[in-house]
């Protein structure tokens, strides 16, 4: 059996100043750079970030992409568009699900053993935050679970309001 809580790790402040294997970036579908961490990804990573997106081609919705981290601590930046919260009347759920588990995916893929992954969508994407942590939570416990070769993951956290709700959820949700 594999101790989830010892695999997972609660992080507030900056998430491009985090040593991991690889940080995840909450883009937009062009991943060409936006706003929130998305903007501070690129800035810390340099021009060369912006230059290999350019040829990634975008992505979908609930799909992730990787690229090198250039400039960041970290060796790869895996980019994930989440879902716009509409009410719950889109398939957001499913979407926000889909962008742990393909990130995560991603990372096994590439011999990732430690991963930092933002908050998805609660910004101005308007993804309820305790939902979206709740998702988080559980996509990233089912996927530790069955796979052995990760060996961190960190949920980074810039803000007091979402470190009290990961906090609280990790506490009861595993």
């Amino acid at each position: 059996m594999i101790l989830i809580m010892d695999k997972i790790e609660l992080f507030r402040g900056d998430i491009t100043r985090l040593k991991a294997d690889a940080i995840v970036n909450a883009a937009n579908t062009t991943l060409l750079g936006g706003g929130g961490v998305d903007g501070a990804i690129h800035r810390a990573a340099g021009a060369e970030l912006l230059e290999e997106c350019k040829s990634l081609g975008g992505c979908l919705t609930g799909e992730a992409k990787i690229t090198k981290g250039y400039k960041l601590r970290a060796k790869f930046v895996i980019h994930t568009v989440g879902p716009v919260w509409a009410g719950g009347k889109n398939n957001e759920e499913t979407l926000l699900s889909g962008c742990y588990k393909n990130c995560l995916k991603l990372a096994s893929e590439n011999n990732i053993k430690t991963i930092a992954f933002p908050n998805i969508s609660t910004g101005i994407y308007f993804f309820p935050k305790i939902r979206a942590a709740e998702i988080a939570i559980h996509e990233v416990k089912s996927y530790l679970s069955e796979h052995i070769e990760i060996e961190k993951v960190i949920f980074s956290v810039f803000d007091e309001e979402n470190f009290k709700i990961y906090r609280e959820k990790l506490n009861t949700l595993i």
